[in-house]
């Protein structure tokens, strides 16, 4: 099949699968289709280990989202399709174009589907399609457009069909008709401009010159100098640090107990300040390790610096982490306290990066591009565990546990609260969770949530 087949046929897909419904298993649909037909268009040159894994993870994604079609399982589907159609067409370009890449296909839109010879065949369409699409489509479509618009205008025109009932959204149909084509026609038919090829090897992890001239990063500053400058402020950084390593964890473990309220503000505020500078802390490493000083036989005492104050971050990291268990284990679990943990191992896989850029002498964009995939790689993690199930789980065993806020506040709970209903006899509660399974299951086929169909409402 040819490019323009495909736009047609996805955007077909797209109409039929979400006609009159809501989004739910019609989307994952939509995307192990994308995915297959992508592996299928995809030459054998371009269907690298990379390529594969990402169909893997796109089809996964797409069971994910069936089962929950929650916000972590729909970015999970959306990255991995992106990624799998980039990585189809261009096996070295860095995943990191992936952005602006289809950021601009995006804006440019209006401009390449009017540029019909760019992706539609000139003279070697079929007959029978020739004339289906001028005999049909084209008058479909203009009398279509006309009718809305006639009965728009003129209540006495529109009441000539009122005796008629048609099952028919015209409205509707032109959106999914709009929506389905741009998808598709950006899934299908994006373009990669020039000038980002020529930017790849600026994205490239290592240096191409393994013993480059060593020049200072200032005009006004010779090497010695700022070799000096860099070995004086990592030093007192990590006298500072450790200092306040101290304090640190001497208010997080020693002082008096507060209100949890007090204790939620004070943590996460504190969170925010431990991620805020260890971004800091990455940013110091990169302006130093940019280039000259990863190949200065004379800088190893400023590598010693760096790597000590990078360790010395990371028990910051992991004094947080305690923090964040001990709150827990007083208040119970929130998606707030999960999200911190998960923030912080990205914090901790961000320093481990950065020791290995300097102990491997890599360009800081390994850190970018690095980074990027272990983002992608919590996603996924994230779209596939029940987080509420876990949250709710765990807190029945409180005392102090919140029914309501766990049925009205947290996702998929479903399933533990008919266990703890169970468990206290509490008949309320279990008609309460029925109903909304009972809601959720009334939707039609396309529109289902796989995990309302597994729990037995009766």
């Amino acid at each position: 099949m040819k490019t323009h087949h495909y736009i047609f046929l996805s955007t077909i897909a797209f109409i039929i699968l979400f006609y009159n419904e809501n989004v739910g298993l019609n989307l994952s649909i939509l995307g192990i289709l994308y995915a297959i037909l992508t592996l299928l268009k995809t030459p054998e040159r371009n269907r690298s280990k990379v390529f594969l894994l990402l169909f893997a993870t796109s089809i996964l994604s797409g069971i994910a989202f069936a089962w929950f079609g929650d916000i972590s399982s729909f970015l999970a589907l959306i990255i991995s399709l992106l990624l799998l159609s980039f990585r189809s067409k261009n096996r070295r370009l860095k995943s990191l174009f992936l952005v602006p890449v289809f950021v601009i296909n995006f804006f440019t839109f209006f401009c390449r589907v009017f540029s019909f010879e760019d992706w539609l065949p000139k003279k070697n369409i079929p007959n029978l399609f020739q004339k289906i699409f001028a005999f049909a489509v084209v008058p479909l479509v203009l009398v279509l457009v006309f009718f809305g618009i006639y009965a728009g205008v003129s209540d006495h025109f529109a009441n000539l069909f009122n005796d008629y009932e048609f099952e028919f959204d015209f409205w509707q149909i032109i959106r999914l008709v709009v929506f389905g084509f741009f998808i598709a026609f950006n899934f299908w038919n994006f373009k990669v401009e020039k000038f980002l090829y020529k930017q790849n090897h600026f994205l490239d992890n290592n240096f191409q010159n393994n013993d480059p001239a060593l020049k200072s990063t200032f005009s006004f500053m010779d090497l010695n100098i700022e070799r000096i400058s860099g070995v004086i402020s990592l030093l007192m950084l990590n006298i500072l640090l450790v200092f306040f390593i101290i304090a640190y964890n001497y208010e997080q473990f020693y002082e008096v107990v507060k209100s949890p309220v007090q204790l939620s503000e004070e943590t996460h505020e504190r969170v925010n300040s431990i991620i805020l500078s260890i971004i800091l802390v990455i940013l110091v490493m990169m302006f130093y390790f940019k280039s000259t000083f990863n190949f200065d036989s004379k800088a190893g005492l400023l590598k010693t610096l760096a790597k000590v104050w990078l360790f010395l971050n990371a028990i910051l990291i992991f004094s947080a982490m305690l923090k964040n268990t001990e709150y827990i284990n007083s208040y119970g679990f929130t998606y707030k306290r999960l999200g911190v943990y998960a923030f912080l191992l990205l914090s901790l896989i961000g320093l481990a990066l950065t020791f290995i850029k300097i102990q491997y002498k890599k360009r800081n964009a390994f850190l970018f591009n690095s980074m990027s995939w272990f983002f992608y790689g919590m996603v996924l993690v994230c779209s596939y565990i029940n987080w509420g199930g876990i949250i709710t789980s765990q807190n029945m065993k409180r005392s102090d546990f919140g029914v309501d806020y766990h049925l009205n506040s947290i996702w998929f709970s479903e399933k533990p609260l008919l266990k703890y209903a169970e468990e206290n006899k509490d008949t309320e509660l279990k008609k309460e969770v029925l109903e909304q399974i009972k809601t959720k299951k009334s939707t039609t086929v396309l529109s289902k949530i796989l995990y309302y169909e597994t729990i037995q409402s009766k």
